[in-house]
C-alpha cells in the first residue's frame, strides 16, 4: 500500500490507535536508553526485586531516574506527539498506546481518557506501599549520593519513579484498555517501536487478527513488518508531516 492510499483510509476512519516507542521522542531529545551513549550505559536499569532487597540498588535507581529528570526537564513534544493530539481533536482517536516513560503525549495535550502509558513514567514518583503521589522536582532536587533514597512521608514505604521497572507488574488496568482498544481499531498505526519487547509487540498483533489495517513507521526494519499492510522507513516527523498534507486534504 502507497502513502496516498495509506492516507486515505486514515482520512475516512474515526477508530484509530497509535503505538507508540522510544522512536517517536528521539527527534525531541530523548535517546533511545538502549543505544550507545543513552542513559543506560551509564546507568544500568535495577531490578524490581532488587529495588526492593537492596538500599545500594535504590540508590542505584535514585542515580539513573535523577539522570533521566534532568534530561526530561527540557524536552519537548515534536510533531508526532502533537499530530497524534489533532486526530483525537477531529475525533479519528479511539486511542493511543505509548511504551515511553517521558510524558511527551501528555505534554502535548493527549487526553487521559485516550491514553494508556503502558510503562508508566517518569513524571512523577510514587510510593510502592500506599501509591501516594509525588511531584518529583524537589525529591530529584534535594537527592543525592550519600543519603538516604527517599521514603514515603505517609507510610514510610519506599519512593520509585512511577515507571514500571524490569520485574514488576505491568499494570492490569492499562494492559486491559489495550487489548480493548486494538480489538476494536480500524487503523493500529505503530510509530518508533522496534517491536521487540513483550506483552507490548503482541498489541499490532491482536488489531491485525481483529481485522484492523496494520502500519508500521519506524526507522529500521520490525519483527511484524511482513504482517503489516503499510511500512513505513525513515524519519517520523518527516512521515507525519506527509500524512497531515494528505490526510487533511479534501
Amino acid at each position: 500500500m502507497e502513502l496516498e492510499e495509506f492516507a486515505k483510509r486514515v482520512r475516512s476512519s474515526s477508530a484509530i490507535v497509535f503505538f507508540t516507542g522510544a522512536g517517536i521522542s528521539t527527534e525531541s531529545g530523548v535517546p533511545d536508553f538502549r543505544s550507545p551513549g543513552g542513559v543506560w550505559t551509564k546507568y544500568q536499569p535495577v531490578l524490581f526485586q532488587d529495588f526492593l532487597a537492596s538500599e545500594a540498588a535504590r540508590v542505584q535507581h535514585w542515580q539513573l531516574k535523577k539522570a533521566t529528570y534532568e534530561l526530561f526537564k527540557t524536552v519537548k513534544p515534536n510533531i508526532g506527539h502533537h499530530a497524534i493530539r489533532e486526530f483525537e481533536q477531529r475525533g479519528q482517536l479511539l486511542g493511543l498506546v505509548t511504551q515511553n516513560i517521558d510524558g511527551l503525549h501528555k505534554i502535548a495535550g493527549t487526553s487521559d481518557a485516550k491514553l494508556v502509558e503502558l510503562h508508566g513514567t517518569d513524571r512523577w514518583v510514587t510510593c510502592i506501599e500506599c501509591g501516594k503521589p509525588f511531584q518529583p522536582a524537589d525529591l530529584y532536587e534535594q537527592w543525592h549520593e550519600g543519603l538516604a533514597t527517599p521514603t514515603c512521608d505517609a507510610c514510610g514505604g519506599f519512593l520509585k519513579s512511577a515507571n514500571v521497572s524490569f520485574g514488576q507488574s505491568m499494570p492490569a488496568d492499562a494492559m486491559r484498555r489495550a487489548q480493548e482498544w486494538s480489538q476494536r481499531a480500524e487503523i493500529f498505526i505503530v510509530i518508533g517501536s522496534s517491536l521487540q519487547v513483550q506483552p507490548a509487540a503482541s498489541f499490532p498483533v491482536i488489531a491485525k487478527r481483529g481485522g484492523a489495517l496494520l502500519a508500521i513507521v519506524n526507522r529500521d526494519p520490525t519483527p511484524l513488518d511482513d504482517l503489516a499492510d503499510f511500512v513505513h522507513n525513515g524519519a517520523i516527523g518527516e512521515f507525519f508531516s506527509q500524512l497531515r498534507a494528505l490526510s487533511l486534504a479534501s
